[in-house]
């Protein structure tokens, strides 16, 4: 992990002791997110659902990056983390954070992706032009992820460019002032972005290359396993209010609210959902996600980690980092 994010942890963590983040008798919660990122369960989150059905109360706390996410986490003041992006969870887990995922909160191939200035007239036939590119990159992130796998398939080597740690909105801003010549982030940034550039691979063909891009919902495994119950309750809200999102028939109702919630225009909100996929309960416990693929991918990300240097070692296994149980209680309720 970076010092800006280790700083940005720490920070967030001072922020959040004010409020004791889970009081004696299960009294509150703190749950992370992402602004500008989304998704239906942000509008259980505005009409309370998750407080009504859980019986205590959630501060929802906003985050830059999944990383800061892991090191509020690791202080104890966050339990759950919604759409954290498996590569900064394989990081925390594999510098020996016993996080677990309890279920895959959204697929978004064509919402993670890296943006090349457009002067630079640089696209997947001529990503050879990038050696020796300032490149800004959220490290230990998704989009860190996707960005290593697409210079590995141009065959640009990474050390041939000055990557810069940037956040999304901090990427986005210096690429639309021309300070770096590529940007790789996700959501409100990358749209931003890609009106300053174009991008070298679309999701469809990220996929054909094996570059799968998901979230899940997180929690450290010591407070999962003390409070199950109280987990299988937040992910039932939440896939209620994936499966209410299913039929275009709410999205009327819905929309407004999670724009609202997202601190997006309306307009915005639907762009950016519309790429988004929310597998059901069903689908997620099967062997292509929860079932095994998707520890199977974390092991695949690790090593990339590994390769490029930023991380020392992969865990033998992450199966023990991935918790159905939760899920599984919450199909039966």
């Amino acid at each position: 992990m970076s010092m800006k994010h280790m700083m940005a942890g720490t920070a967030m963590a001072l922020a959040l002791t004010a409020a004791p983040a889970f009081a004696a008798g299960h009294g509150s919660i703190t749950v992370a997110y992402f602004l500008e990122w989304p998704m239906p369960f942000e509008y259980a989150k505005q009409m309370g659902t998750y407080e009504e059905e859980m019986g205590v109360d959630i501060n929802w706390v906003s985050f830059d990056t999944g990383t800061a996410m892991s090191a509020a986490m690791a202080s104890g003041d966050v339990q759950l983390a919604v759409s954290q992006g498996v590569p900064p969870f394989v990081v925390a887990t594999s510098a020996g954070q016993d996080l677990q995922a309890l279920d895959v909160a959204v697929s978004y191939s064509d919402n993670d992706n890296c943006v090349v200035a457009e002067a630079l007239e640089i696209d997947k036939d001529s990503a050879d032009e990038l050696a020796g590119k300032k490149v800004a990159v959220p490290l230990g992130t998704a989009a860190h992820y996707g960005f290593l796998k697409q210079m590995n398939h141009f065959g640009v080597d990474v050390a041939s460019l000055d990557v810069v740690d940037m956040a999304p909105p901090d990427g986005a801003a210096a690429i639309a002032q021309g300070s770096v010549d590529m940007f790789c982030g996700w959501g409100g940034s990358l749209r931003r972005a890609k009106e300053f550039g174009n991008v070298l691979l679309t999701g469809a063909e990220k996929e054909e290359l094996g570059i799968l891009v998901f979230d899940v919902t997180s929690g450290p495994a010591s407070w999962v396993a003390e409070n199950s119950d109280l987990v299988a309750k937040f992910l039932k809200v939440t896939a209620d209010a994936n499966a209410m999102w299913a039929d275009e028939a709410n999205h009327a109702e819905m929309l407004p609210v999670i724009a609202k919630d997202a601190g997006m225009s309306e307009e915005d909100t639907m762009a950016t959902i519309s790429t988004f996929v929310f597998p059901t309960v069903e689908e997620q416990l099967t062997e292509k996600w929860l079932g095994g693929g998707a520890t199977e991918f974390m092991g695949g990300v690790a090593q990339v980690f590994v390769e490029a240097g930023s991380i020392d070692a992969a865990l033998d296994s992450y199966a023990d980092n991935v918790n159905t149980g939760p899920l599984q209680s919450a199909s039966g309720m």
